[in-house]
């Protein structure tokens, strides 16, 4: 018997990926200047980057081609140490460091105090004559006049982390690391008019640079540790945990759909292996077992190249409109050895919504048939207890808007839980009450609190691809499966919300990175059904697929996709 194969006939197996010969295209490379440790500033000068390394103190031109670096500030290297920023006017170099604003000529490289502020400063821009200054302390992007060293204006951040800045045209474009986010915003009004996840995290600067075509390439910079094995000869243990700087500068891709009010960023070509391996704990003998696992889905960020079996055949089925491959065992007998499962070529993209809650004023009401299907009670959510109860009125106050209900029940939720690893899932006032829940258990109680306050979800999963996105071509196995959920605006459609991972500061602010957005390594493979199930006419309430069979799971990045585009 063959293989079942599944084609999207719109997406061939054959699509090449982003390269260009044995050089990649340039809006593929990364760039990684030699000898540098944390860049924190960045901007275009001729054919080549200049960059700022924070913990040197360099100021460094770089081909972007063969990541050939020349330090252009030797003399001057220590007037630079912790300054961040970078813009370029002219003949003059523009960079912040505390609570000051300096510039220099590139004659001399040596820098000369402009002005001082009452607040930490963290990024820069200029164009003409004004200055664009960030500064997470004040919690705002604030415009001067470089003639009369005059404020003219400021606008509201548009994150809560550390940001770095970046004139194009008309727009000003602002990397932030906490949010691992870049958003677009009008540089005479301070609208903002998209946002796009970052590939990697922690962003710390961006520019634009010309590229052959005559288009421009949008960089970012990205500056933190990463953690390795250290091989120490001399060591009882020779093989010890460590940590060393990582920095690099990488292209962001980018595409807006101002009609249906999202934008993707870079994407990557993904293999994904889900198969069981029947090891059953017990005999156990099953006739006319069914096993059922969930198919890739496919999303706006998220395409589906190809599809085929592992071990065994299986048939498709259509559930609640996703994919469930459906695996049949006539005589199922647990002593018997199987391994059966599939593999699929994924698209994957980082998506991010643009909804405001002035957008949503006057949506419809819910649809009925929604009502029924996802505001009950129907995965143990505990939605009659008092604890729960108290805390769906709690959580949103006399709010009436959908999206300020969604992140008030977001934050109240991560007010309450700490993140933590359990055997089990608890049922949502268990977890609550406890204060500590997986991020099954943050999904059960936004779950609750969410349809308690009449707003339709259902829990998405299962898997995210380990990072980073560089590690390509080798195998990758996740430690943990992942759940997330995604609500239903009425007039607009689902959109995702992560559980658990956004609750990264202890009483907030929280990030809303993940708030209606999803970054490129999540695999969306079940919404609202079962990833995984069992289906025989004799089974037992208690048995659990647990119990009869060991789950392998492994991704591999095969290459980065082209840019996206309509």
């Amino acid at each position: 018997m063959q293989p079942n194969v599944t084609l999207d006939p719109t997406l061939p197996v054959d699509r090449p990926l982003f390269s260009v010969g044995d050089r990649q295209h340039p809006q593929h490379r990364t760039v990684r200047p030699i000898s540098v440790y944390a860049l924190h500033g960045l901007a275009s000068l001729g054919d080549r980057l200049l960059s700022l390394d924070s913990v040197r103190g360099s100021v460094v031109t770089v081909d972007c081609q063969t990541d050939n670096t020349t330090v252009m500030n030797a003399k001057t290297v220590d007037d630079f140490v912790d300054a961040t920023g970078l813009a370029i006017w002219e003949n003059t170099v523009w960079f912040v460091r505390g609570h000051d604003v300096y510039r220099c000529s590139m004659d001399d490289w040596v820098p000369e105090r402009f002005m001082t502020l009452p607040y930490r400063l963290d990024g820069i821009a200029v164009w003409q004559s004004t200055l664009y200054l960030a500064s997470q302390s004040a919690g705002n992007i604030m415009i001067y006049d470089c003639t009369q060293k005059r404020r003219i204006t400021s606008f509201s951040s548009p994150g809560i982390g550390v940001e770095n800045l970046t004139v194009h045209g008309e727009e000003l474009w602002i990397c932030d690391r906490d949010e691992q986010t870049v958003y677009c915003m009008d540089r005479a009004t301070g609208e903002l008019q998209f946002s796009v996840l970052t590939p990697y995290s922690a962003p710390t600067a961006i520019a634009f640079h010309p590229a052959a075509n005559g288009e421009s390439i949008c960089y970012v910079a990205y500056a933190s540790e990463e953690p390795y094995i250290r091989d120490d000869p001399n060591a009882p243990d020779p093989h010890q945990l460590a940590f060393r700087d990582r920095t690099f500068i990488h292209p962001l891709h980018f595409y807006y759909n101002p009609d249906q009010r999202y934008a993707l960023s870079n994407g990557y070509l993904i293999e994904m292996f889900y198969v069981e391996e029947i090891s059953a704990l017990e005999t156990v003998e099953l006739p006319n077992l069914e096993w059922r696992i969930a198919l890739p889905a496919e999303t706006q960020r998220q395409r589906v190249r190809h599809v085929e079996s592992v071990g065994l055949p299986f048939t498709e089925e259509v559930q609640n409109g996703q994919r469930v491959a459906v695996f049949r065992f006539p005589d199922f007998e647990s002593q018997t050895v199987h391994i059966f499962g599939w593999k699929a070529l994924i698209e994957v993209r980082g998506i991010k919504y643009r909804l405001t809650p002035r957008d949503v004023e006057s949506a419809p009401p819910l649809p009925s048939d929604f009502q029924t299907q996802y505001l009950l009670d129907d995965d143990d959510l505990a939605m009659e207890t008092p604890i729960i109860q108290s805390a769906a009125r709690e959580a949103i106050g006399r709010e009436t808007n959908i999206l300020r209900q969604a992140l008030r029940i977001r934050d109240y939720v991560y007010d309450r839980l700490s993140y933590g690893i359990k055997p089990h899932i608890d049922t949502p006032d268990i977890a609550l009450d406890r204060g500590v829940g997986s991020c099954g258990e943050y999904v059960g109680v936004l779950l609750a609190l969410f349809r308690l306050n009449g707003i339709a979800c259902r829990t998405v999963g299962r898997y995210k691809c380990p990072q980073p996105c560089d590690r390509q071509g080798v195998p990758l196995q996740p430690d943990f499966n992942h759940v997330w959920l995604e609500f239903f605006i009425p007039g607009y459609g689902w959109v995702p919300m992560e559980s658990n991972v956004d609750d990264t500061i202890e009483g907030g602010p929280y990030p809303t990175r993940f708030f209606m957005g999803l970054p490129w390594y999540h695999a969306e493979i079940s919404k609202g059904i079962s990833f995984e199930k069992l289906r025989a006419p004799d089974l037992p309430e208690e048995l659990s697929i647990g119990q009869l069979a060991i789950n392998h799971v492994r991704f591999t990045i095969l290459g980065e996709l082209p840019p996206p585009s309509a």
